[in-house]
């Protein structure tokens, strides 16, 4: 299947638009056996650049080299052949890791810990000041519905509220390239909208987000490109206008009309389209929007809940400082205006030290498995000794 040439005309405003911050040239990744022998091409020979402030969908089926691709970004593989860039710098650039937000398809927490130590813990990695890590966790808390969720361990949580609280740990270090894998699996709808639209509000205030999803209508809401993978390759590379536009059809919608203005219509269309279909039907909303607004109709007599609740507002850091405001498509509007462009380098660098990439390397590790204690090991030996005394014993039978 050709590649759609992308115009890189964004749905979304992008306040420096054409800025490249991540850049594959030639990306292949081949997976070997023990005796060094080709197992899987995972990625083969991939092209592609993201732009500063675009949303920037990664979509194919299970296999076809997307999570592979996520983990060459990250730093975590190397690849076999090719070029990458981030922020103009190699993947596994200390400073460069320090920029960048993810999201794993798995949360990977810690789960005796609760939610505000969680963060206060992806805080510290990166350097954080212990008041700059309170304030960030109270508003990310707030901001993903778990404020209400202070004193439990995140092991109590369901699916959905673990991929909040991943979310806000994502989000910690107030990253200019943030990544996300299937960020709203588990999430029920008020949950799926809040995230959909604080990806549009990153996206409005400079920040370039990448979203691997199977969700396509996700994907279709808030993505300005996408590129589709199959066998490791790129299948169709464009901005949503390119890849969906029918091309050869139309559509009209009107107000309602009588019914004999209806048929004189019709009759004109019918003439002049030959044997092609004319259907008239009333237009329809999606069904994630008629579920939002029964629950909004609801929530008049709603009561307090131990679980996750709706966000409340875009935490104030992310939003450069701005008045806080109820999250909504309205407000979005008004709190993701443009802004000025991103400090440099340099002056983010003296306001948010470097981490290690021992240090970053832990956000994606499961939690350690603990020493066996004492008493297990004393056991062990007398077993090993009672086992040496019945060999001796058969020994000296022998002899």
């Amino acid at each position: 299947m050709p590649v759609a040439e992308s115009n890189t005309q964004s749905v979304i405003s992008n306040p420096k638009s054409g800025e490249v911050v991540v850049s594959v040239r030639g990306l292949t990744k081949v997976f070997k056996d023990f005796w060094g022998r080709s197992k899987a091409h995972a990625v083969n020979d991939v092209d592609f650049d993201v732009k500063r402030g675009e949303v920037f969908g990664l979509l194919g089926p299970n296999g076809s080299g997307k999570s592979t691709t996520v983990k060459m970004l990250l730093g975590l593989l190397y690849p076999t052949k090719g070029h990458i860039e981030v922020f103009g710098q190699s993947p596994r650039h200390v400073q460069t890791k320090a920029r960048i937000g993810y999201l794993p398809e798995e949360s990977y927490l810690y789960r005796y810990l609760n939610s505000r130590e969680t963060l206060d813990f992806f805080g510290n990695l990166f350097h954080l000041d212990k008041s700059d890590r309170d304030k960030r966790a109270e508003q990310l808390l707030e901001m993903v519905g778990l404020s209400q969720t202070l004193t439990r361990s995140v092991g109590e949580f369901s699916k959905g509220m673990q991929r909040r609280i991943g979310l806000a740990q994502a989000l910690i270090n107030d990253p200019d390239l943030i990544i996300l894998d299937e960020p709203t699996a588990g999430l029920d709808p008020i949950g799926c909208r809040e995230i959909k639209d604080l990806i549009i509000a990153l996206a409005k205030r400079g920040k370039t987000v990448i979203l691997s999803s199977h969700l396509l209508s996700d994907v279709q809401d808030v993505c300005d490109r996408v590129v589709i993978y199959y066998g490791g390759k790129i299948q169709a590379l464009g901005t949503l206008q390119e890849l969906l536009a029918k091309p050869d059809t139309l559509r009209i919608t009107t107000p309602v009309l009588p019914r004999e203005t209806m048929e004189r219509v019709l009759e004109i269309i019918r003439k002049d389209s030959g044997a092609g279909e004319v259907r008239v039907d009333n237009p329809t909303q999606n069904l994630e929007s008629y579920f939002l607004e029964v629950v909004e109709k609801a929530k008049k007599a709603s009561e307090q809940t131990s679980g996750a609740q709706s966000g409340a507002r875009v935490a104030e850091y992310l939003r450069g400082g701005e008045t806080a405001q109820p999250l909504s498509d309205k407000v979005l509007e008004k709190l993701t205006l443009p802004t000025a462009p991103a400090a440099a380098p340099a002056a983010r660098q003296s306001a948010e030290p470097a981490v290690n990439a021992k240090t970053l390397d832990a956000l994606t590790q499961a939690e350690p498995s603990p020493p066996p204690s004492q008493t297990a090991l004393q056991q062990k030996m007398e077993d090993l000794g009672k086992a040496d005394e019945k060999l001796s014993s058969l020994l000296s039978k022998k002899k």
